[in-house]
């Protein structure tokens, strides 16, 4: 690629290499280069294999520009999440494709869809797994918590690094009581153990899933179901970890035995447990932050994978909160 400063800085010009496929870089309708033009405040001017920038920010955009074109080199797929968090990350001077991303496949799906972590926040977190063996991962609705380790934990599993697989999650939720809910007590809970479900069939399918449930190879259970329990060769994931108590979160983690992991995951900013009652992931964070073994990951709003207004609702909640702390005191 070619660039050439024109004038002054308020304009540079980008040589796109040839062959090179312009519609994956210009997105439908000129998608992509719209997000851009807008974030950036610049003009940009298409004359065959040349781009004109023309505003304040014209050289800035021209390195997410190239940025682009080489995850398109790469075989990489763009679309309006992933220019977002490419423009997200140049901002704070960071480089997504020195990153490596897109080159670590933690598994397969049932589909034959090679599941990547997305950000480099998830590619760390993917990395602390390998290496640890208690990792907690900390981060706002969307990062990827729950179903990158669920992807690790099938991964270690075809791999016959463990013999069993163990999902468990509290069964709080937004102050309902299991009592008022109908049903028998496994109808009572499903609901909450959904997501981790969800997880499960997307990556397995669902018979298969439902196979190695039924041979107890994989378990979904409450968190109180845990007690009294000591797991060998597993791979333990605890999921919305934010609503277990201080109780159930010591419990959960003497649960651990020979050849074992352990993942918990949760949203600090998410409690749903009774007032008075106090979260066991802050806790936890606390008291063993010292301890060598145990690996924290902290997953940011710029992680969100979900819909590009999850991050801007995240970012917005934390800014009121920021703002108006007695609000979230009277909690």
């Amino acid at each position: 690629m070619d660039i050439r400063n024109l004038k002054s800085t308020q304009e540079v010009e980008l040589s796109l290499p040839q062959p090179f496929n312009q519609m994956e870089l210009f997105g439908n309708l000129d998608q992509h280069m719209k997000i851009v033009k807008e974030h950036f405040d610049v003009e940009i001017i298409q004359r065959d294999n040349q781009l004109l920038l023309k505003g304040a920010d014209s050289a800035k955009a021209l390195q997410v520009i190239e940025e682009f074109v080489k995850m398109i080199q790469s075989g990489e797929k763009l679309d309006a999440q992933k220019i977002h968090y490419v423009i997200g990350l140049k901002n704070e001077g960071i480089s997504y494709t020195e990153g490596n991303v897109n080159n670590d496949i933690l598994c397969f799906t049932h589909m034959g869809k090679p599941i990547k972590p997305k950000t480099l926040g998830q590619k760390a977190y993917a990395k602390a797994i390998r290496e640890s063996d208690v990792i907690f991962s900390i981060g706002p609705a969307g990062t990827g918590k729950t179903y990158l380790a669920v992807a690790m934990a099938i991964n270690a599993f075809k791999n016959k690094e463990i013999q069993k697989i163990i999902l468990a999650r509290p069964a709080v939720e937004a102050g309902e009581r299991l009592g008022f809910l109908p049903g028998d007590l496994q109808e009572k809970v499903d609901p909450y153990l959904r997501p981790l479900y969800d997880a499960l069939y997307e990556i397995l399918g669902r018979e298969s899933a439902l196979r190695l449930k039924e041979k107890e190879t994989i378990e979904v259970v409450p968190l109180a179901y845990m007690r009294g329990r000591t797991l060998d060769n597993s791979f333990i994931i605890l999921d919305e970890a934010q609503n277990s108590t201080k109780e159930q979160m010591k419990m959960f983690l003497t649960r651990m035995g020979f050849g074992s992991k352990m993942v918990i995951t949760g949203d600090i900013t998410q409690i749903d447990l009774p007032k008075g009652k106090k979260s066991g992931l802050v806790e936890a964070a606390k008291i063993l932050k010292p301890v060598k073994d145990i690996r924290f990951c902290y997953l940011k709003d710029v992680d969100v994978v979900r819909h590009e207004l999850v991050k801007k609702i995240i970012n917005a909640y934390e800014k009121y909160y920021q703002e108006h702390p007695k609000e979230l005191e009277e909690e």
